[in-house]
């Protein structure tokens, strides 16, 4: 069995891209739409307007408010504007400049593109641009579809027919919007291996490459798939294949209101989204588990026991927090389920030859649903015969869409790039998963299932506990956040929290934080530890409480800054730390739920304290759909 599991390449998909042609300004809609998509990370800005005569692009580096900076220099120039482009940009080919940045045109400036992705061939492609006269002003592989784009349409005359050819000798992958001066209000938009998708209204068409760029205004859109191509104008809109065979329009009503991007009173996305996380555990609840005594409900898994004895193994495969998510779910499955697992980055995973057959059942796990990596892995394991399980926040994205059985986590929309409820959710994914698999494989004792089913049940409440009283976790934060190093120790089924609080730290506060199996402390980082190292021991009760707390003495011994979060009252403790952050108690196999919680908002406090961009880090993205 195979588990994808993903969320945080190299790609400019990690940027967003909006555009708009209809009857309003556009120039507001692109921004505002820019605005929505702004916790996906950049580093640059710009849009592109259609004029009655010609393009105009504007660009900035930096925030988005540099660009509205730079659009009220211009203000008389784009008023009667009703169709247009915009991009924010994450840097990949070329350092974060304004030549940088897109949009891109062609040499005459006719053709205007903004792009996700990576171009495998560019290099290819531009020398054979150069060959022919083209002159590049930038270091960006995007340039050179704009061109080679322009190329195409200077022979065929046809927008549409030139971006199809181009896109069939372009390798890599991308989501463009294309404009062109010879076409009033036209927008051509294609993908391959990038989200894409096109919001319809009353006498306007918008395009995004995630949701909440349109859905202030409209719920009705459409998802492209790979190699299609669209070409809207304000009142007509035709969809067409790689060999130009017009398709029918498949149109889905769009599940999230406006609401979900509003901070609700919190200072930070982070701190809102820490504190929904009781709902977002409900939520998973709701319809899934039902009462301790009736089984697991899990209607878009297609297991069944026979298929469950033929599997022969489990591979997780994941990045970023999600790995660490598939870590703690790879503690679960083997002790519930008895089947051997195996837990591996999935950027690492797609470059090697696997042996993933019928046998193994492959889970792709991601916020997103759109992380390239993963998105490559599961069809590569999908070709060799294996069933497909998706966890993911986004039922409708491209992940979902190869998904022989699915799981949506229902945490909503997420807007910091540092991944906390949704984390949270993954968590919960794999909990009822590997109860719904123990159960139809009858491998763990029904009194065990039901108390681990019970306590489920209780956890959004214990949660609440914590987000109730953050005094001793906010003055352990405010007096670390001077350290320049930070070590996270865990043992067992809390390894993975260790390593994920450390990950948190370093995400927001920029502080060198790692986290390590607290036995492995002997083997080299003890070596490490002074009076100016904080060591934050994750020292929850259950098999490995006492070999931790001996860890912990070790640490102790070499003058480190002892740190404990414990579910304990052990009187012990009081000598040992000279900082206790108390849970409540819970069992063991829960207790990741539980110890993630704080070390999430000791990561928020000491950003807050130290003035970072806690929603926006430096040179991170919300979704990556890169490799």
């Amino acid at each position: 069995m195979l588990i994808y599991y993903s969320d945080i390449g190299d790609l400019n998909s990690m940027c967003g891209i909006v555009g708009y042609t209809g009857f309003r300004p556009v120039v507001d809609i692109l921004l505002d739409g820019l605005e929505q998509l702004e916790y996906r990370g950049y580093d640059s800005s710009g849009i592109a307007v259609k004029r009655e005569s010609d393009i105009k692009v504007y660009k900035a580096i930096g925030k988005l408010v540099n660009l509205r900076e730079e659009m009220k220099k211009h203000s008389g120039e784009f008023e009667k504007s009703t169709t247009g482009i915009g991009h924010i940009r994450w840097a990949t080919h070329g350092a974060p400049t304004v030549l940088n940045a897109h949009p891109h045109t062609c040499n005459h400036g006719n053709l205007v593109l903004v792009h996700n992705g990576i171009i495998e061939n560019y290099k290819e492609l531009k020398a054979m641009l150069e060959k022919e006269g083209c002159i590049f002003k930038s270091q960006t592989d995007t340039e050179v579809v704009a061109h080679f784009i322009a190329k195409k349409y200077d022979e065929v005359k046809d927008l549409t027919k030139a971006v199809r050819l181009a896109t069939k000798e372009i390798e890599g992958a991308y989501a463009l919007c294309v404009m062109h001066n010879d076409y009033k209000n036209t927008i051509v938009a294609t993908k391959r291996n990038a989200p894409l998708l096109v919001g319809f209204g009353e006498g306007e068409f918008l395009i995004a490459s995630d949701v909440p760029a349109i859905i202030k205004y409209t719920k009705k859109a459409m998802y492209l798939s790979d190699n299609q191509i669209v070409t809207v104008t304000p009142d007509s809109i035709k969809l067409i294949d790689k060999d130009g065979v017009e398709l029918p329009q498949k149109v889905e009503l769009l599940p999230w209101e406006p609401v979900a991007l509003s901070k609700m009173g919190y200072k930070h996305f982070m701190l809102k989204e820490i504190h929904e996380q009781p709902d977002v555990i409900r939520n998973n609840l709701v319809g899934k588990l039902h009462t301790a005594s009736e089984p697991i409900v899990l209607n878009e898994v297609k297991l069944t026991k026979d298929h469950l004895k033929k599997l022969n193994r489990i591979q997780i495969i994941a990045c970023g927090t999600s790995l660490h998510a598939a870590m703690v779910g790879k503690y679960l499955i083997e002790t519930f389920c008895g089947i051997p697992v195996d837990v591996e980055a999935s950027s690492e995973y797609i470059y090697r030859r696997t042996t993933t057959d019928s046998h193994t059942l492959v889970i792709g796990v991601s916020q997103s649903g759109e992380t390239a990596d993963t998105l490559t892995a599961i069809k590569q394991a999908k070709s060799k015969g294996s069933h497909i399980l998706i966890i993911t926040n986004r039922p409708d994205s491209s992940m979902a869409r190869e998904a022989d059985s699915l799981i949506s986590v229902n945490a909503g929309i997420e807007v910091s790039v540092a991944a906390t409820k949704s984390y949270i959710a993954q968590l919960m994914a794999f909990y009822l998963l590997s109860l719904y698999m123990a159960e139809i494989k009858e491998s763990l004792d029904v009194s065990v299932i039901q108390s681990i089913k019970n306590e489920l049940m209780l956890i959004p409440q214990k949660i609440e506990q914590i987000l109730a009283s953050t005094d001793e976790i906010q003055k352990c934060a405010r007096k670390y956040s001077g350290t320049k190093d930070f070590i996270y120790i865990a043992r067992g089924i809390n390894l993975p929290t260790a390593l994920e609080g450390a990950l948190k730290l370093k995400e927001i506060s920029y502080i060198n934080a790692t986290g390590y199996a607290a036995g492995e402390l002997k083997h080299g980082p003890i070596a490490m530890l002074d009076d100016t190292l904080p060591v934050l021991s994750i020292l929850m009760k259950g098999t490995v409480y006492e070999k931790l707390l001996s860890n912990s003495e070790e640490a102790k011994a070499r003058n480190a800054r002892m740190i404990a979060l414990t579910n304990s009252l052990d009187p012990k403790l009081d000598d040992l730390f000279e900082c206790i952050i108390r849970v409540p108690d819970v069992q063991e196999f829960l207790s990741p739920i539980i110890a993630v919680i704080p070390l999430q908002l000791i990561a928020y406090y000491i950003a807050e304290f130290l003035g970072k961009d806690v929603d926006q880090p430096r040179n991170l993205a919300k979704s990556v759909t890169v490799e």
